[in-house]
């Protein structure tokens, strides 16, 4: 029997192609995504995929949101969290509605994922959970210090509950990706992005598939001796 994997923010970007590849290598795959109905119903069309809707950031969707993923496909395997938000600005310009909004999703969400499932892959001896962190976690970024904090308590986040599940066959990793080829970096100002291309060693943006293939990687039933890992997968931008 297939084993089962969500995919939070699963249906864009980074998530989409964690989604696909998972599928692809023979994986019950649930698209997790909070508010493109239409992206998430194409997304759908186009790979089969199930897709599901909830908030990451409010606890009770996402018990909610495991339960009936679990009724649809079979008790939940691997999990990867991916949803994340930008709401950019520096520090005196910054609302605390901005401040809070990106720590809930982006991190609060890392919980409120992993308290839906943790009991359930602890009473089965098996779990495999993969947090989407970022460079910018590992290195800060001007204008970023929501996002960076975020994505900086994810990588302490993984360490802890890496230690908490490895005797219960659960592993807990993360990967940091560097500035990747999708809409959010799109964003950017080309004069901006331009720089910030000068100092990736390899020369270019890197690739959603190549962020899933990590995740492939991490989640392999032949991965049960990584755990606590962070993986960086950036082009040498930021060696950590």
């Amino acid at each position: 029997m297939a084993r089962v994997a969500v995919v939070t923010g699963g249906t864009r970007g980074i998530g989409a192609a964690i989604s696909v590849a998972l599928q692809d290598a023979g994986y019950s795959v649930a698209a997790n995504y909070a508010g493109n109905d239409q992206r998430a119903a194409a997304f759908k069309e186009e790979t089969g995929i199930a897709v599901y809707k909830w908030n990451v950031a409010d606890y009770q969707e996402c018990v909610a949101g495991m339960e009936k993923v679990a009724a649809d496909l079979g008790p939940v395997d691997v999990v990867v969290n991916n949803a994340g938000i930008t709401r950019d600005g520096t520090m005196h310009k910054m609302t605390p509605e901005q401040w809070q909004e990106v720590i809930d999703v982006n991190l609060g969400g890392c919980f409120n994922m992993c308290r839906a499932v943790i009991d359930s892959m602890r009473s089965r001896g098996f779990g495999r959970i993969v947090n989407i962190g970022s460079i910018n976690g590992q290195a800060g970024q001007y204008g970023q210090v929501n996002y960076a904090a975020a994505k900086s308590g994810i990588h302490g986040f993984t360490k802890a509950l890496a230690q908490e599940g490895a005797a219960k066959g659960i592993t807990v990793n993360a990967i940091a990706p560097g500035y990747i080829d999708t809409d959010m970096v799109a964003a950017v100002p080309p004069n901006v992005l331009e720089k910030i291309v000068a100092r990736i060693p390899v020369g270019r943006l890197g690739k959603a598939h190549e962020i899933a293939r990590g995740v492939l990687f991490l989640v392999d039933d032949d991965a049960g001796f990584i755990t606590g890992s962070t993986l960086s997968i950036n082009g040498g931008q930021h060696m950590y």
